[in-house]
């Protein structure tokens, strides 16, 4: 087996075994041999295309190509020509199948089924990325770039495992790429022959080793990497206990009292678990309390604002207590009840984070799961969810008063400077419409409720789940000047509002109270999810608020007027009707033009909404960056074809009519003539007479007569300008070039025409005249430098006299 066929096998396999990190992600896993089957014709066809030889444009995409009706073939074999050549149907079926591959991606946890969308998105991925890996490192020789895609699509299958044998999938990718080197390695030290190969043994009785050969080091320090890659994380607490971590992807570590929750949004987790297409049930509830519109499901609070995003902190994390302390800041005179709430999640709910009233008193769940104390909020360890689960809550309804709000003393130092700083890249806007807003409020809690009822109410702000103004710094401003929106952007607006005026704030990510149901339970679907700001009081804690226009209720001490503020009275609340039973789950039409401007109660966004708010509209640069990068790589391929198309027009041009470029214009048709040659497979040799020299082009491109005269007349007007005194100008040299070139095409076959077209062999000229200009260059710096060092040598001497 020749080197190259060797490393285009190990390029394979070493795809193959990147892609088996993906086995965790879908069951069955049939798919991968689907790929494999494909991912083997794929390299055999490159390994043909090479042995022809194509030029190494032309292999990558026969690859393609031959790829392309593989996976019509497997995918759209009834949308295809003759059920084999891919035509507008077929790219517009693979359109519709990736499309529903992504809604089953969002629709099911891990596992997830095999669909012909995933199907297709699986075995298509790993054959864009195979073909990739082979082109790096068998076409154009260069193992080492070829890491980069498998380290892609390790990526894509390590960030969405759920875990376990983490590890497992790392070593095979590793090994799969240290395998690839190796093959390469051994590829290029074999063309030097055996002096690589080690000394042989010294004669004697006790003979010694000869010297150990390249490749067998190079084993020996691709395993000890590959073990130190393994090994050392488990040293390093910043690196969540490495690789071998027995906690696998949960974000607990340890079974202690230990450990940490990283700062990854929960939402993408809810985005992955919902189909924001169907209203569907997310989960049922029933609970003791006789009012159930202050009973919001809270999955997780968002307190760290970086500019770009509102994301939970980094938090220690402990064992789930059998009960919780008191909520940081209640104080014993402000009124609570604590009731019941047992709770069902569905079957295909799978949520890391666990939704349950706030604040939350006592938990009674099974399976492993792990307790945040400063947002009171439990999230699932070693892969551990909310799928199919049944728990029961006890938790505390508190009821401030207006007065208990509006005389809150100042919250400890701590807390203040942590849940009041916002990012410098905030927009001065937001500074000044929250001092303009809350202006003639004597404190916090006015505040407060005047900033909630400037966008419910006042502000003129329209609710809206088609408008993406996004969620950093720069969207906030947007949303404030635009007044369009959701509940992320009013409760992330509110809250950095709150933070600019001294108030502790944070945004909580959960689900409205749902519709009741005959039966007497609660019914929560997609359509509830929802976001709301919670402000800080000391006396009463973390104090829910709803600045969002018609979505679930404004709390009963925010509507309380209090002696000395202006507070609205009762009467003017926002409170959305209740809904009328039914024993259907909750869902919402769209809102129309009339009922968005009427600010009548309707469709409330979805889940998928809530997490994808960081869009600020159509990305026009973006798209644009992208259409010109897809036309880049496009004319890549072609840029041979394009300089060789240049060149041939500036030879063969009008100059050339008088006698003062009459020698310019005949050596560059004798280039011309030598070039054509050359791409036709007849490679020029310097060392003969332009008479010699064609008389061999003729020969070898079995030229008829009349153009073999004209290749004798181009000869002819060159050893005229090389010899005579005054060359005079040969007209009809252009014509000549051209039938030249048609003759050599008449004679050769389909292949070499299409190479010729291509990828002409003469644009290595291209290669030659940039490194002799390298060359050039470095020479003259050079030289510049030993003059200037010179100079400076012959000038000390000089200096040294006239001051002595």
């Amino acid at each position: 087996m020749s080197g190259r066929a060797r490393l285009a096998l190990c390029a394979a396999a070493a795809t193959l075994m990147a892609a088996s990190a993906l086995l965790p992600l879908v069951t069955p896993a049939t798919w991968l041999l689907q790929a494999a089957f494909l991912l083997a014709v794929q390299t055999g066809v490159g390994a043909a295309a090479r042995r022809v030889p194509l030029a190494r444009p032309l292999t990558i995409t026969a690859q393609a190509l031959v790829s392309l009706i593989l996976l019509t073939l497997m995918f759209a074999r009834e949308q295809a020509i003759f059920g084999i050549i891919p035509g507008p149907e077929v790219f517009q079926h693979f359109g519709v199948l990736l499309q529903t591959g992504g809604e089953d991606v969002g629709r099911y946890a891990i596992p997830a089924p095999l669909s012909d969308g995933i199907r297709l998105m699986m075995v298509g991925g790993v054959l864009v990325i195979g073909l990739a890996v082979d082109a790096l490192a068998v076409t154009l020789r260069s193992a080492a770039p070829a890491g980069l895609p498998l380290l892609a699509l390790y990526s894509v299958a390590a960030g969405l495992s759920d875990g376990g044998a983490g590890w497992l999938w790392f070593l095979l990718a590793a090994a799969g790429y240290l395998l690839l080197l190796l093959a390469e390695g051994r590829d290029r030290l074999s063309q030097w022959g055996r002096v690589f190969g080690g000394a042989p043994r010294m004669p004697g009785p006790d003979p010694s080793p000869g010297a150990v050969a390249p490749i067998r080091t190079g084993r020996r320090i691709g395993a000890v990497a590959l073990g130190i890659a393994l090994v050392v994380p488990l040293g390093l607490p910043s690196l969540d206990g490495g690789l071998l971590d027995g906690t696998g992807t949960g974000v607990g570590s340890g079974s202690g009292g230990g450990g940490t929750i990283s700062a990854v949004n929960p939402l993408v987790s809810l985005r992955d678990s919902l189909n924001v297409d169907e209203d569907r049930q997310v989960m049922s509830y029933k609970t003791n309390s006789e009012e159930t519109q202050d009973l919001y499901l809270r999955i997780v609070s968002l307190d760290e604002f970086d500019g770009t995003a509102w994301k939970p902190s980094k938090r220690s994390i402990t064992d789930v207590p059998e009960t919780f302390q008191t909520p940081p800041g209640l104080g014993d005179e402000v009124q609570r009840t604590e009731v019941e709430t047992n709770i069902a999640a569905a079957d295909w709910y799978a949520q890391d984070w666990l939704p349950m009233p706030y604040p939350a008193s006592q938990v009674d769940i099974s399976g492993k799961w792990r307790y945040e104390p400063v947002g009171r909020t439990l999230v699932g360890d070693h892969g551990q969810t909310t799928r199919g689960l049944e728990y029961s809550v006890k938790s505390l309804i508190v009821q401030p008063t207006a007065k208990q709000l509006a005389d809150a003393q100042e919250p400890p130092g701590w807390l203040r400077r942590e849940f009041t700083d916002v990012p410098e890249s905030l927009p001065p806007m937001v500074y000044d419409t929250a001092r303009q807003v809350t202006a003639g409020a004597s404190n916090d809690y006015e505040r407060a409720v005047k900033l909630q009822d400037w966008f419910a109410l006042e502000g003129g702000f329209v609710y809206d789940t088609e408008v993406q103004v996004g969620s950093g710094s720069q969207a906030i401003e947007r949303f404030l000047r635009d007044k369009e929106g959701f509940c992320v952007h009013f409760s992330f607006a509110m809250a950095s509002m709150a933070r600019t005026l001294g108030i502790p704030a944070r945004v909580a990510v959960g689900f409205t109270p749902g519709s009741p149901q005959s039966d007497g339970t609660m019914s929560v679907g997609l359509r509830d999810a929802h976001a709301w700001p919670e402000l800080y009081f000391e006396g009463v804690g973390w104090t829910r608020f709803e600045p969002t226009p018609n979505r679930g209720t404004v709390p009963e001490y925010t509507r309380t007027t209090t002696p000395g503020t202006t507070l609205p009275e009762p009467g003017t609340s926002q409170e959305v009707a209740p809904r009328p039973s039914s024993a259907a789950p909750s869902t919402s039409e769209s809102c129309t033009a009339e009922q968005r401007r009427l600010q009548e109660p309707c469709g409330s966004e979805s889940p998928e909404a809530a997490i994808t708010a960081t869009d600020d509209g159509p990305p026009w640069p973006q798209i644009l960056l992208w259409v010109l990068g897809g036309l880049a790589v496009l004319a890549i391929p072609l840029l041979p074809m394009m300089w060789r198309a240049r060149v041939r027009s500036v030879r063969l041009g009008t100059h050339g009519r008088t006698e003062a470029d009459a020698a310019a214009h005949t050596l560059a048709a004798w280039h011309e003539v030598t070039d054509t040659a050359w791409d036709f497979g007849i490679a020029p040799d310097e060392s003969q007479t332009p008479r010699k020299a064609a008389a061999r082009i003729v020969r070898l491109g079995h030229l008829d007569p009349a153009t073999a005269t004209s290749v004798h007349r181009i000869a002819d007007a060159v050893e005229q300008v090389l010899y005579a005194p005054r060359p005079r100008p040969t007209p009809g040299l252009a014509d000549d070039v051209r039938r030249m070139t048609d003759g050599l095409r008449a004679t050769v076959s389909s292949g070499t025409r299409l190479r010729a077209l291509l990828a002409p062999r003469s644009a290595v000229r291209v290669v030659w005249a940039a490194s002799e200009s390298w060359a050039s260059l470095k020479s003259r710096v050079l030289k510049s430098r030993v003059v200037a060092r010179w100079t400076t040598l012959v000038r000390r001497p000089s200096a040294g006299q006239g001051s002595g």
